[in-house]
């Protein structure tokens, strides 16, 4: 990201976050269906049962990602803005083989994510 200390600050808020608050945001952001196929499971209404601060909680797997989108999301809509932030993780990417950052995420490939977020908030996303 553009500026270090804003990502380690960025990389601190979403690790401080329980995972309840943290898929709470998420699903106001991106909405529960996007953070269901985040989270790579097929119950859509799972996180909103995730986002309850007595429900249940995701597997590790699924935590890990989401962690790694709401990281992603500070970053993104800090340089742009929700609706801008949205639209990046939906959309088709060139960076990630045209597919959208949302299913990269669901494989796995956070390292590749990072990398197309990075560019594209350096304006380097050609």
């Amino acid at each position: 990201m553009p500026d270090l200390d804003l990502a380690n600050d960025q990389h601190i808020r979403t690790t401080l976050l329980n995972v309840h608050e943290l898929v709470r945001q998420l699903n106001a952001h991106l909405g529960p269906t996007l953070v269901a196929a985040l989270a790579g499971v097929r119950d859509r209404k799972l996180p909103l049962k995730w986002a309850l601060a007595e429900g249940p909680t995701p597997r590790a797997e699924p935590e890990r990602r989401l962690r790694m989108a709401h990281r992603l999301w500070g970053h993104l809509s800090a340089a742009e803005n929700e609706h801008v932030a949205r639209a990046w993780f939906i959309g088709a990417n060139p960076r990630l083989g045209e597919e959208s950052p949302v299913m990269k995420l669901r494989e796995g490939d956070l390292p590749a994510v990072m990398n197309a977020a990075r560019a594209f908030i350096e304006g380097t996303d050609d």
